[in-house]
């Protein structure tokens, strides 16, 4: 089930709200999805912070077009750096790369984001639908790699 408040509500009082929803729901399992940090957003990144510091959230996922190349590692620094900001040392505990399918050979975000963070790309979006959304193939990337 979908849990939403709505627009201009803080975040992190949605999440909490959505985790206890789910709970009473015996659910144990809830995606929240913060719909959007621009990365050098100040308020929206501190927003960003309090949810994870407020929620202590099990795995947080840093999600990336896949084409942004270079930029997608200031992204990914500015992303950590606003999980720090909150007082704690958590970072991200894996990627999801979207818009893979339009990278073709193209896979350097993917190695050198998991090069700087140790993050695995746990996720690559391949199209719009939830059956797009799957594992990142190692032996396609190395193919491509040495192709």
């Amino acid at each position: 089930p979908l849990y939403q408040r709505g627009y201009a509500k803080d975040p992190a009082a949605v999440a909490s709200d959505a985790i206890a929803h789910a709970t009473a729901e015996g659910h144990d399992v809830v995606l929240v999805d913060t719909a959007g940090r621009m990365q050098n957003n100040v308020p929206l990144m501190t927003a960003l912070s309090s949810l994870v510091v407020r929620n202590d959230p099990d795995l947080v996922l840093f999600v990336c077009e896949a084409l942004v190349g270079n930029d997608g590692m200031d992204q990914l620094s500015m992303f950590n750096k606003a999980l720090a900001s909150g007082g704690h040392r958590r970072q991200i505990d894996g990627i999801l790369l979207t818009k893979f399918d339009t990278v073709s050979d193209k896979v350097g975000a993917a190695l050198t984001m998991t090069h700087v963070t140790g993050a695995p790309v746990v996720f690559v979006g391949t199209g719009q639908k939830y059956n797009h959304l799957m594992k990142l193939s190692t032996q396609s990337v190395i193919k491509s790699l040495f192709a």
